[in-house]
Order: C-alpha cells, then sequence, then structure tokens
C-alpha cells in the first residue's frame, strides 16, 4: 500500500484544498447551504470517505502532521475569549443573564444523559460525552477542539465520534427548531397575542451592538490584531501551564488544553478595552476575521484526517445517544426554556434559537427563528438575546463545563 506523509505545511496546504472543495461544493448544492454546514466541514467529510475507501482497498493511506491545526485552534478559541464582554452582557439586561443559564443548564444536561447512558448502550463514558455538549452546544468548532484531549487520554475515535456527532447535531438542530415554535405559537395563540400586545412598556433593544459594522481595513489595524491575538496565546500558555499545575495539585490527571489560557487572557484584554478607554480600543472586526479563518484551517486539518473506520463499533451506541439528545432538546425547550423566558411570543422564538445553537450553531439559531419570523412576525428581543448568548457566551461557558466533566470522567 502507498502510504503518502505530508509534513505540516504540505497538510495546512493541502486543508486549504479540501476547504476550497467544500466552498465549491456548498454553493452547488443547497442542502448545505439550508442546514448551515461549514464548507470545511463538507471538504473534509469528503476527503476522509475517500480516504478510507483507499485505505480500506488497500491502495493508499495519508499520514497527515496536524502540529499546526493545534496553533490554529488555538487562535480561533482566543478570538472566542474577546467576543466575551461583561459589558455587552450588563447592556442584554435580565432577559440574557437568564437565557444564558437555560442554556448553560442545558448543555449539562446533555452531558449527563450522555454520560448516564454510556454503560447501558455500551460506550466508554468519555467517547460518550462527545456525543453531548462539546459537539452539540459546542458545535463543529468546539467538537474538533476537545476530541483530542480525550484522544490523548487513550481513546483514538474521539475525534471521528465528536465530529459525526456535531454533523448529526447541525441537521437535527436545523429540522427541529421551526416546527418546535410553530406548535408552541399555534398551540397557545401566541401570534394573536404578540399582534394584540402593547410595546410602549416593552424594554429598547438595541441590535446595533450586534450589527457587523463594515468598514475599511488597514495593514496597521490587521498587524494590531493578528499581535494582539498571538500575544494573548502566548501568555495564555502560561495561564494554562498555571491552572493545570494548580488543578493537578487536587485532582489527578486533569489537564485543560492549551487554548484554555488564551481565551482567559483574551477575555481579561477585551473587559479591560471596554472599561478603560487610555487602553485604546481593539480591532474586533479584524481579530473576528482572523479567528474566522482559523477556524477554517483548523477544522479542514481536523476533518480531513478523520478515521471513519473508527465508527464501526461505535455507531449503534452513538446513534441510541444523538436520538435521546434530540428527545432532551424537544423537552428542555418546551418544557424548560419557553416557560421561563416568559410563555409568549418571543419565548417560543428564543426555544426555537435555544435548539437551533444548542443542537449545533447560531448559525442554526438564526435560520430557524428567520423561518418562523417569516412565517408569522419578527420581534426584535429573540434576535438580540439569542445571539449574544449563542455565538458570545456559551462557547466560553461550555468549556468548563466539558473539561468538568472529563476531570470526573478520569
Amino acid at each position: 500500500m502507498l502510504v503518502i506523509t505530508m509534513d505540516m505545511v504540505r497538510t495546512t496546504g493541502f486543508a486549504i484544498i479540501v476547504l476550497l472543495i467544500g466552498t465549491f461544493v456548498r454553493k452547488r448544492v443547497r442542502f448545505f447551504t439550508r442546514y448551515c454546514i461549514p464548507a470545511p466541514v463538507i471538504g473534509g467529510l469528503i476527503f476522509s470517505i475517500i480516504s478510507t475507501v483507499l485505505r480500506s482497498a488497500n491502495l493508499v493511506q495519508f499520514d497527515f502532521d496536524t502540529t499546526l491545526q493545534s496553533f490554529f485552534q488555538n487562535m480561533y478559541f482566543c478570538t472566542i475569549g474577546f467576543a466575551a464582554s461583561f459589558k455587552m452582557l450588563k447592556t442584554g439586561g435580565a432577559k440574557v443573564v437568564k437565557f444564558l443559564i437555560i442554556a448553560a443548564v442545558f448543555a449539562f444536561l446533555q452531558n449527563v444523559l450522555a454520560v448516564g447512558l454510556s454503560n447501558t448502550v455500551g460506550i466508554d463514558p468519555l467517547l460518550a460525552l462527545l456525543t453531548a455538549s462539546p459537539a452539540l452546544t459546542g458545535g463543529m468548532g468546539t467538537s474538533a477542539a476537545v476530541a483530542p484531549s480525550v484522544e490523548a487520554l487513550g481513546y483514538p475515535a474521539a475525534t471521528t465520534v465528536a465530529v459525526t456527532a456535531a454533523t448529526f447535531g447541525i441537521l437535527c438542530g436545523s429540522i427541529m427548531g421551526g416546527p418546535v415554535a410553530t406548535r408552541l405559537i399555534e398551540k397557545h395563540d401566541l401570534f394573536t397575542k404578540f399582534q394584540k400586545r402593547d410595546t410602549s412598556g416593552d424594554d429598547e433593544v438595541d441590535l446595533s451592538i450586534l450589527e457587523d459594522k463594515k468598514k475599511f481595513l488597514d495593514s496597521k489595524t490587521i498587524c494590531t490584531g493578528t499581535f494582539v491575538i498571538l500575544l494573548c496565546m502566548g501568555i495564555g500558555a502560561y495561564v494554562t501551564n498555571a491552572i493545570n499545575d494548580g488543578v493537578g495539585t487536587f485532582v489527578d490527571g486533569v489537564s485543560f488544553p492549551a487554548y484554555l489560557g488564551a481565551m482567559l487572557i483574551a477575555c481579561i484584554f477585551r473587559n479591560v478595552s471596554d472599561n478603560f478607554t487610555t487602553f485604546g480600543e481593539l480591532p474586533k472586526e479584524e481579530m473576528d476575521a482572523l479567528g474566522d479563518a482559523a477556524r477554517n484551517v483548523f477544522l479542514g486539518i481536523a476533518l480531513m484526517s478523520l478515521e471513519l473506520w473508527e465508527l464501526v463499533n461505535l455507531a449503534i451506541p452513538m446513534l441510541i445517544i444523538l436520538l435521546l439528545q434530540v428527545a432532551l432538546a424537544y423537552v428542555f425547550a418546551n418544557f424548560i426554556c419557553f416557560p421561563l423566558m416568559g410563555k409568549d411570543y418571543d419565548a417560543a422564538m428564543i426555544s426555537c434559537g435555544l435548539i437551533g445553537f444548542g443542537m449545533g450553531s447560531t448559525s442554526n439559531a438564526i435560520a430557524n427563528m428567520d423561518a418562523v419570523s417569516a412565517k408569522y412576525a419578527y420581534s426584535k428581543t429573540p434576535y438580540f438575546v439569542v445571539p449574544i448568548v449563542g455565538a458570545l457566551f456559551i462557547d466560553f461557558v461550555n468549556i468548563f463545563i466539558i473539561f468538568g466533566f472529563i476531570g470526573f470522567l478520569q
């Protein structure tokens, strides 16, 4: 069998080719755009399927050096830290804080469900965990980032399990959200009540803080954004080591990933910048763009190096857990999120959004709410509450939930 070996530079270059293929296919196949499947996922899965077939036929085996995957992964999660603005959270008000707590409880319950069922379905608890909040609430980025930590504990199928679960979640989150909101609206006649409600006492919601402000980008601001990210990554490496040393004193075997420190330092930088103007404003748009690029590269490397043959003995246990995760999402959205968020039209829309990012991504959440808005009516509050939690804060909280479970299960 021919073995094709690529060093880290060739691997990264090949990942870009895979990404471009995914982008090409995504533009031409409506299914992928409808369900918000990312381009690196499409290209990576196409290549990993081809690679599995070639390997099974004993023709070709690919050997990738994934060193730079960790670098781009750290860069991406560092930019998530910059999004954690407590000033914005405070501006969002009580509804945003309440919804963040609800979403965090949902992520926690996803993990409880998966780990609790692991022995029943015959899968190791740590692998079962990867079918829960790392893949569902976390989405493709978090699942691909957390899986290597589980692989390091002796589970070579971790990345394949996590990415497969995340793909399943994206599809289910897109399919479920609209019908759940529709049922709630029709059952409780919420649209009629929404049309008749008195909005004079409603809180004013300023969507401008979520808008993508287009501006001219120059080399100075791009360089500043790059340097700030790299600085946070460098300082963060020491912070992660210090955290691991401190936690390791009390709990053996716990090891947080390198990007945790980068996220924390980035969060500090963001909030200092928000509250002390003498330090200057961070180039947020530039750093968001760099984060998007880093995410695409690290996902491309992670997806194209999947070992799909590892799923042969795990497919049925995974499917059982994931189907029960769908049931949990349905029950939680209907009977916990909806009542706690007010039992009104906005609450139905927010519950629909929770299913979107709680099973896949914020893009799914927005797509779900767009579908409901097109059928009934637009409401400003859900479009303010859901993106702040789904895009800015839940990933930050979810990381601590995930590694709390990993530490407990070791």
